[in-house]
């Protein structure tokens, strides 16, 4: 197996809310209004929007309704566009898990929570290179 993701699918209980919160954040799709999944080109990955009943079933798994013990990651080239990402996700209704400040291990980084509970870090890495494709390497 290669070592790369593919895709990573949220489990959501209203498709239509989670839709409109990540187009709130300017992400965009190719799913009509009546699909049953959503998908988003995300930088070399997809990410996919699905219902967590359907998802639960697809998977093989029990939904216990909590935390999935997964956090999401977007990183950015600068503390500033941190700060800009976490008003984004403000504005469109994500509720700010912990604002943006410096961290200890030499970062800037904030968390913003979407409408289904799914936490999204925000963080700038000096020790990581962001490339204009949104690529991220450990090595610059």
């Amino acid at each position: 197996m290669e070592q790369r993701v593919s895709l990573v699918t949220l489990g959501v209980s209203d498709l239509a809310r989670a839709r409109a919160f990540y187009e709130g954040l300017g992400w965009t799709t190719g799913a009509a209004p009546a699909d049953d999944v959503v998908f988003f080109e995300a930088g070399g990955m997809i990410v996919a929007l699905w219902g967590r009943q359907q998802l639960a079933e697809d998977s093989g798994v029990e939904d216990g309704g909590g935390w999935g013990g997964i956090t999401l990651a977007y990183n950015v080239r600068s503390p500033a566009e941190t700060d800009a990402v976490i008003e984004e996700a403000r504005a469109a209704g994500g509720r700010i898990a912990r604002e943006p400040a410096p961290t200890f291990w030499g970062g800037y980084s904030g968390v913003f929570v979407d409408p289904d509970g799914h936490p999204w870090e925000v963080a700038h890495n000096p020790h990581w290179t962001v490339r204009d494709d949104g690529s991220v390497s450990l090595n610059g």
